[in-house]
């Protein structure tokens, strides 16, 4: 349905040539924007359901585990189904420090969170099948159960802001709902996520479309191409300074896949774009001390480049 409207546009009703830059890159625009909006929708509806059923409170007693490890990975497990970018993520973030989570494994969540949710998870099953989208999650699972274990094992308490864990979490009420209510919840939710994010899928999309239609393969291949020793360390380096949610750099990691970039170099790429972006780190510094800030985003960019190194290897 999706392809035929993208092919009905461009090529019916537009009656624009095949395989020329201008047309290519219209075709990719309209077939991936309706395709990932829908996708986008659907998903977060689903996902809203199943979260009526896990009040924040329980959520947090049930990462404040006896063995620390545990709760690294329910609190990585548990930043897939939360919201998509840092901004969101860090208010969670604090809640759990002052209610008594450790930093490690809150740590676990704020990389989780914003890098790997059920919206990259479909979108990436959607564009690239079910291997990539299964090797992203696990990768980015253990990236962020690393990264919380050592920064656990580090002792680094002191080194987020006091005022932290002055704050006073509300105790949300963990009241029976009814079907009605969960329906509304979710399109409240489904509102809610689509008006933060429909930008930068548009932006995203935007990208993909005139990286697919116009940058020649060479210029890809000769700066991150597989013979480049250094191309995933470039990807990431790369990735930091720019910002947006998993959705919104899918469309980009498709365009760039298809021009031959490796699978690994493109996931860093990605990994990078939304776990270790340039206004996630001034965001965190009202947090985080620079020290363990720093200690942050080094162990998570190392993470992001082991893994994109290794399934360069693999793939």
């Amino acid at each position: 349905m999706f392809k035929w409207f993208a092919d009905f546009i461009t090529y019916d009703l537009l009656r624009l040539p095949h395989e020329q830059h201008l047309s290519e890159s219209l075709n990719f625009f309209l077939y991936d924007i309706p395709k990932i909006y829908f996708l986008l929708a659907t998903i977060v509806f689903l996902v809203a359901i199943v979260r009526t059923f896990l009040p924040p409170e329980k959520i947090r007693k049930i990462l404040s585990h006896k063995k620390e490890l545990i709760g690294n990975f329910l609190a990585a497990a548990f930043g897939i189904f939360t919201p998509f970018c840092t901004c969101s993520a860090i208010p969670l973030f604090i809640g759990m420090l002052e209610s008594g989570v450790p930093l490690g494994v809150t740590m676990s969540f704020l990389v989780s969170s914003p890098m790997i949710n059920e919206v990259a998870l479909i979108l990436l099953w959607g564009l690239f099948g079910w291997k990539v989208a299964l090797t992203y999650i696990v990768s980015g699972m253990g990236i962020a159960i690393a990264s919380g274990f050592i920064i656990g094992r580090l002792k680094m308490e002191k080194e987020v802001e006091a005022f932290v864990f002055q704050i006073k979490t509300v105790t949300e009420s963990e009241e029976k709902i009814d079907w009605k209510g969960r329906l509304t919840y979710a399109v409240d939710y489904v509102k809610d996520i689509f008006s933060q994010v429909w930008l930068y899928v548009l932006l995203g999309v935007g990208l993909g479309a005139l990286i697919h239609g116009y940058v020649p393969v060479e210029f890809v291949t000769r700066y991150a191409g597989n013979s480049n020793p250094f191309a995933v360390i470039i990807a990431v380096a790369l990735g930091v300074p720019l910002y947006s949610n998993a959705a919104g750099t899918i469309p980009v990691v498709q365009a760039l896949m298809e021009k031959g970039l490796a699978l690994g170099t493109t996931l860093a790429f990605m990994m990078a774009v939304t776990g270790l972006s340039l206004p996630e780190f001034i965001i965190l510094r009202k947090v985080l001390k620079p020290k363990l800030l720093l200690t942050f985003f080094g162990t998570v960019a190392l993470g992001i480049a082991l893994i994109g190194y290794l399934f360069n290897l693999v793939f």
